[in-house]
């Protein structure tokens, strides 16, 4: 296996690992790296490539948030199942909060699992990544600009109803079907109209990627088969790796910014990434 093929797999890592969480469309950036730099695969297999590299991402949710979603243990249990006994090991609140995260799971499950070839087919394009990323530049800017003299109704995971978490669904599975929109933006954008903080909207999005991202992978995984060449198998593992180290530094950078600053940064970078995607193709 040529050593070019592995810096390759490097770089689909760094960029899925900084563009997963930070909501500026992982799918934009990978379609438009993948007109300069093309690994020397099947189709088959970067079709499963692009999706599954993102498990690295998620592990990196699953290292840093670890004890704010697992569900059991008795330090800091503020809502035991019982006082005593092995119920007491179990974390009610955090259960509550996984039951919300699979209610927004629900949409984009139904609708990924009946018709993910046929809405690949039909919009994985420049054009609709395009609009996607220009439309939902400026709603990012819009809704920020709207939320400046407002505040927020939920400041905490608690906080989200089960209305709430199924609507922040309906809202990612807007990303679910036109590639572009990214799922993080689509879901961010979606808790800030209902009057979720930025914070709180950015923690949940991530634990809501646990999940999805979980279940696409293992979709397309068996749709592509577990039977890797070695060459395919040390470009899936190193992507993975790499995806995870960068998104840990990623996601500790959003949450440290997202304390001082808004949104609207993202929106315009965005729009000129739309911009630039779409006359990119027009004039190749």
């Amino acid at each position: 296996m040529e050593i070019l093929e592995i810096l390759k797999a490097v770089l689909f890592g760094i960029v899925e690992g900084i563009t997963e969480w930070l909501p500026i469309s992982s799918t934009g950036h990978m379609i438009l790296l993948d007109e300069f730099v093309k690994l020397d695969v099947s189709p088959e297999f970067y079709s499963m490539f692009q999706v599954v590299i993102q498990l690295g991402a998620i592990l990196a949710v699953v290292v840093l948030f670890w004890n704010d979603f697992f569900p059991f243990g008795k330090k800091d249990n503020q809502q035991p199942l019982a006082q005593t006994g092995v119920l007491s090991y179990v974390k009610w609140d955090k259960f509550m909060l996984w039951f919300k995260i699979l209610v927004s799971c629900v949409p984009a499950a139904v609708v990924g699992l009946l018709f993910d070839e046929q809405l690949e087919a039909m919009f994985y394009n420049y054009q609709t990544v395009s609009i996607a990323l220009i439309v939902f530049g400026i709603a990012f800017i819009v809704i920020e600009n709207r939320n400046a003299s407002q505040h927020s109704r939920i400041n905490s995971l608690a906080d989200i109803t089960f209305n709430t978490a199924l609507l922040i669904g309906i809202f990612q599975l807007i990303a679910a079907i036109f590639p572009g929109t990214s799922r993080s933006g689509a879901t961010i954008v979606g808790a800030l109209l209902l009057g979720v903080s930025r914070t709180v909207a950015a923690e949940f999005t991530f634990f809501l990627a646990i999940p999805v991202m979980f279940g696409a992978s293992l979709l397309k995984l068996v749709k592509f088969g577990f039977l890797f060449t070695t060459a395919e198998l040390i470009i899936l593992v190193i992507g993975m790796i790499v995806a995870f180290m960068v998104s840990v530094v990623v996601i500790k950078f959003l949450m440290g910014y997202i304390k001082k600053h808004d949104f609207k940064v993202f929106g315009w970078y965005r729009i000129v990434l739309g911009i630039l995607v779409l006359a990119y193709f027009l004039m190749r």
